[in-house]
């Protein structure tokens, strides 16, 4: 019973030191720039910046068929899988537009955008300049699944037409974290706004 306790010890130590380097990691990848226009009670309206994305463009319209397997083409991108086997880094959050089809997005660093981006090895994989754009954004925490991204979604739609606040069918779920963190998760769904 000694050895089972120290054993559980160990195991809640390492995960703990896990949770605490990720969260601290966290605060160092750079993210989709934005200022926060205005905050309601249930989401908040932000202006993003014009932004480069590495994208992949799938089917399929299920969330966790789409982001794991967009996930994967795109890391494999930034871990080297380029013409010059370079590496990229990490940026937050993984954007996934929602729709007929899901086209999943990685931000493209302000340093490597400046300096120029290497080939991809998969073909698939497209370079995707968003402009800027109004966004009205509901957080929650947690994992991310279909049924959960369905119901912030309509949840925000439903706060936006009781503000009166116009807003477009261009979707977007955005994930904050790696799949190995379970503590203090962060996902969003937004939706693009009517131009004034």
């Amino acid at each position: 019973m000694k050895i089972l306790l120290i054993l559980l010890a160990i195991v809640l130590i390492a995960f703990l030191i896990v949770q605490v380097f990720a969260m601290s990691a966290q605060k160092n990848i750079e993210s989709y720039p934005y200022t926060i226009d205005k905050k309601y009670g249930l989401f908040e309206v932000r202006s993003y910046e014009a932004t480069l994305f590495t994208s992949v463009k799938l089917s399929t319209q299920k969330y966790e068929e789409g982001s794991s397997q967009g996930f994967s083409i795109l890391a494999g991108y930034i871990f080297g899988g380029n013409e010059t086997n370079e590496k990229i880094a990490m940026t937050s959050p993984v954007a996934m537009s929602l729709g007929d089809f899901m086209t999943v997005m990685f931000m493209v660093p302000k340093e490597n955008e400046q300096k120029g981006l290497p080939k991809p090895n998969q073909s698939q994989i497209a370079f995707r300049e968003e402009p800027a754009k109004r966004m009205a954004v509901i957080t929650f925490g947690g994992w991310s699944s279909d049924e959960k991204i369905e119901q912030h979604k309509h949840q925000l739609t439903a706060a936006l037409d009781a503000e009166g606040i116009a807003y477009t069918n261009r979707f977007y779920a955005f994930g904050y974290n790696a799949p190995y963190e379970v503590l203090n998760r962060k996902n969003e769904v937004a939706v693009e706004l009517v131009e004034r």
